[in-house]
């Protein structure tokens, strides 16, 4: 029973590490959307994005603790930053493909 609950804290204290939050890369209104919604979406991956940059620098307090107490934690922070830019970035780029075909400016 210890080893259980044991393993259950370990793992809720790594997925507790990964902070960044990774956006739907297509949403299911993104077509009906205007201009400036699509502006707006545009505006709040690319605030996703910048926040994930931010968590995988290691001036961050949580890495810090985590380089110096938990290194699997800094690691899974880490790969969900990376996930978290790449889905923001993807994010953007359907965004930009939808604004284009419906010709805005």
């Amino acid at each position: 029973m210890k080893k259980i609950i044991s393993t259950l804290f370990i793992l809720v204290f790594v997925a507790s590490c990964a902070t960044p939050h990774v956006v739907t890369v297509v949403g299911p209104n993104d077509n009906r959307m205007s201009c400036s919604e699509l502006d707006n979406e545009i505006a709040i991956a690319s605030n996703f994005k910048r926040d994930a940059k931010a968590e995988k620098s290691l001036g961050t307090a949580t890495n810090v603790g985590a380089l110096l107490f938990w290194l699997p934690g800094m690691v899974a922070t880490q790969m969900n930053a990376n996930e978290a830019i790449r889905a923001a970035d993807d994010r953007i780029n359907h965004l930009t493909r939808l604004k284009s075909k419906k010709n805005c400016d």
